[in-house]
């Protein structure tokens, strides 16, 4: 059986997950630090709703964003109509579906870290005249930034894992919408184990070097 490896899916994949974990980031921090600052009374209820796509299959959060995005969705038929665009079978629609399941675990992430930052230090800055956004770059964000960057390795991580959300809205379409997991799937599919076998490798120690750096950073961040 052949292995000759074809290097598209790899690319797609990186090319997806660093998309998604832009995503993560920019949606994520506008979400996190409200969860951890202020107080409100559906605060725990929207607690749940962000972390929905993490325990529920990835086929549902798949058919889900498909009702959202597809030609008959909401958002799909104002992109039709507005601008011409589809994004059901693109590589941006992969892009979407790793940033809706790994989103959950970036902010919680972040939320536990500006959680950490102590709140005095915040207050000394008001005390100099310091302004809320100053204080948010200048204060709270060299304090967490370890965190931070722990939550943007681990979606990206997860990005890069992603597969039944991604073939529900992006298919398995080679060279075009073909990521490292769903290879992984026609590889073994089609009885090509040793392809499969390299590609599991590939995945694999891209998985170990984002937890290696996670844990570094939990233990310079003393998390544990």
């Amino acid at each position: 059986m052949s292995t000759a490896l074809d290097l598209f899916p790899l690319y797609l994949s990186l090319k997806v997950a660093l998309a998604a974990t832009a995503i993560s980031f920019i949606v994520g921090m506008a979400i996190a630090f409200p969860l951890a600052r202020w107080t409100f009374p559906a605060k725990g209820l929207a607690t749940a709703v962000i972390m929905l796509p993490v325990v529920l299959p990835p086929t549902v959060v798949g058919y889900f964003l498909l009702v959202a995005i597809g030609r008959q969705g909401v958002l799909g038929r104002l992109l039709g109509e507005s601008f011409g665009v589809s994004l059901v079978f693109t590589w941006q629609a992969a892009a979407l579906a790793s940033a809706v399941v790994s989103a959950p675990l970036f902010i919680r992430t972040c939320q536990a870290a500006f959680e950490g930052v102590d709140r005095n230090l915040e207050d000394v800055a008001r005390t100099l005249g310091r302004s809320e956004l100053a204080i948010f770059l200048t204060v709270t964000l060299p304090l967490a930034w370890r965190g931070i960057l722990a939550g943007t390795a681990l979606a990206f991580a997860r990005a890069l894992g992603e597969f039944g959300a991604t073939l529900m809205v992006a298919g398995n379409i080679p060279g075009q919408t073909q990521t490292l997991p769903i290879a992984i799937y026609d590889a073994t599919q089609t009885g090509n184990g040793p392809l499969a076998m390299v590609l599991v490798g590939i995945v694999t120690v891209t998985a170990l070097a984002v937890l290696f750096v996670i844990d570094r950073l939990g233990k310079a961040a003393k998390w544990y």
